[in-house]
């Protein structure tokens, strides 16, 4: 008699770049059976499901209410809260892609929805998930007397990083009302996030520390390190220009301890690196992350000791298999058997302040004073407290 549990039916939203790299084809490795696929685009969403032998749908309302889903995963750009309060409100549990939302005011919402329906709302912070990142956590367990943590970001065009996936060129069938209404929702949450905020700062807030840097907070917690209550920043060579500034930030989580974040927009750079690095009293730990859009990309992660005129260095690897596969592992495990979920709302609320405060530090270094969100809701609960 087979006793084996059914495969989790899921449902993709979104079937873009990211979804047709990485997820889809890593659903099925997963465990899942891939029930649905909703993209936007009507061909799209065709081509793509069809060749998954899915059912596919333009309206991701559709998939919402099929039968045949007991969870989605959710990859369409932007921000993601609406569609996963919706799909919690259809009785679905959830891996939402990054950013869950652009203002705290959305990811609470997210989190009220979430309790309401006892369904499990995992964020696609896949770094977490990286069988490396558990390793670096025991080695800087190990690192006493750390004095600097450096996380240095080269973000190329989209081209170099796509280029070897031979996707087709996207039909332009999508409704122009559909994406005008959506950008709109957004611009309404970064003005709740960054009142008054001017317009090339709240770009900047959406598209590179939402959509890029936020992960490297993620990273942060996912190491056990702290994240800071402030931060000083610099873009350049502008903000307002027709490229994304760079980014070179500094923070100091404790008098003992400097953080640098530097974010470089490289357009030309054939490959996007990602490398975190710790400098303590007597070793030095490197994190080199894998890339994206690539199945099997490993990490690697070297360790440097000295003891006395003695110094070593171990270089760690890990199986092929991807963060990103391991997270859907993870999201399976969560669904099926109830086991915790490392990379929570509420981790994701903690990201979205530092993202607030670094806008707040960015303004401030060009002589604008901005309100952030962050720190009303920081006033509230010190007021509450009190009372």
């Amino acid at each position: 008699m087979n006793t084996a549990p059914r495969p989790i039916r899921i449902g993709v939203i979104g079937a873009g770049t990211i979804s047709q790299s990485v997820h889809l084809p890593l659903v099925r490795r997963a465990g899942f059976d891939l029930a649905w696929v909703a993209d936007i685009s009507p061909s799209r969403a065709e081509a793509v499901g069809s060749a998954y032998g899915a059912r596919w749908t333009s309206t991701p309302s559709e998939l919402l209410a099929a039968d045949d889903v007991d969870a989605v995963l959710i990859a369409t750009p932007g921000a993601h809260s609406e569609l996963t309060i919706a799909a919690l409100d259809a009785g679905k549990h959830v891996l939402a892609e990054k950013p869950l939302g652009l203002s705290l005011a959305a990811i609470d919402a997210v989190s009220d929805a979430a309790a309401r329906s006892g369904l499990v709302v995992q964020v696609g912070y896949m770094k977490m998930y990286d069988p490396l990142v558990q390793r670096a956590r025991a080695e800087l367990d190990a690192l006493h007397t750390r004095r600097l943590v450096r996380i240095t970001v080269s973000h190329p065009a989209d081209e170099p990083q796509v280029a070897h996936l031979r996707m087709r060129p996207t039909t332009p069938d999508v409704d122009p009302a559909f994406i005008a209404a959506a950008n709109a929702a957004e611009e309404a949450e970064v003005a709740r996030a960054l009142p008054g905020a001017s317009p090339a700062l709240r770009a900047y807030y959406r598209n590179v520390l939402n959509g890029s840097v936020v992960h490297e907070f993620s990273l942060l917690r996912a190491l056990g390190l702290p994240l800071p209550d402030a931060w000083t920043a610099d873009t350049f060579p502008t903000l307002d220009g027709d490229e994304p500034a760079c980014l070179l930030a500094t923070a100091a989580p404790d008098a003992g301890v400097r953080y640098v974040l530097s974010w470089n927009w490289l357009p030309d750079h054939p490959e996007y690196s990602e490398e975190l690095k710790v400098l303590a009293a007597s070793r030095r730990l490197d994190l080199h992350l894998a890339k994206p859009y690539l199945l099997e990309e490993r990490s690697r992660l070297r360790v440097e000791r000295s003891e006395g005129s003695e110094r070593r260095e171990t270089t760690y690897t890990e199986l092929h298999e991807s963060a990103f596969l391991r997270q859907l592992d993870a999201f399976g495990r969560s669904v099926r058997d109830g086991a915790p979920v490392v990379a929570t709302v509420a981790g994701a609320r903690l990201d979205l302040v530092q993202c607030q405060r670094l806008a707040k530090a960015i303004g401030a270094g060009l002589g604008e004073t901005v309100t952030i969100e962050a720190d009303a809701d920081a006033e509230a609960n010190t007021t509450g407290a009190a009372r």
